[in-house]
C-alpha cells in the first residue's frame, strides 16, 4: 500500500503509539468511510481496532494527491461502540 505521512500524522502516529499496522489496516479495509465536511479532498476511513480495547481509529487522508496522503490519525471517542 502506498501513501504518505504529512509531518503531524507521523508525529502523532509516535505521540499517541498507533502502529503503523492499524493505520494501514483502516486505510486499506475501513469499516466506514466518511466525506470530510469542509474539504471534498479529504476522506475520513474508521476501523475497530481490536488490540486497542476495540477504540476506533480514525485516518484523515487526502485523496487528491498520489500517493495519498495522511493528514492525520487518532482514537475517535465520540465513534466508541459504534461500529
Amino acid at each position: 500500500m502506498r501513501y504518505r505521512l504529512s509531518r503531524h500524522a507521523a508525529h502523532v502516529l509516535h505521540e499517541r503509539g498507533i502502529a503503523e499496522e492499524w493505520l494501514e489496516r483502516v486505510l486499506r479495509e475501513p469499516q466506514k468511510v466518511e466525506p470530510d465536511e469542509e474539504d471534498r479532498a479529504l476522506e475520513h476511513r474508521l476501523a475497530c481496532i481490536p488490540e486497542h480495547g476495540h477504540r476506533v481509529l480514525r485516518v484523515v487522508v487526502n485523496k487528491s494527491v498520489r500517493p495519498e496522503k495522511v493528514v492525520t490519525v487518532y482514537f475517535d471517542r465520540a465513534m466508541k461502540g459504534k461500529l
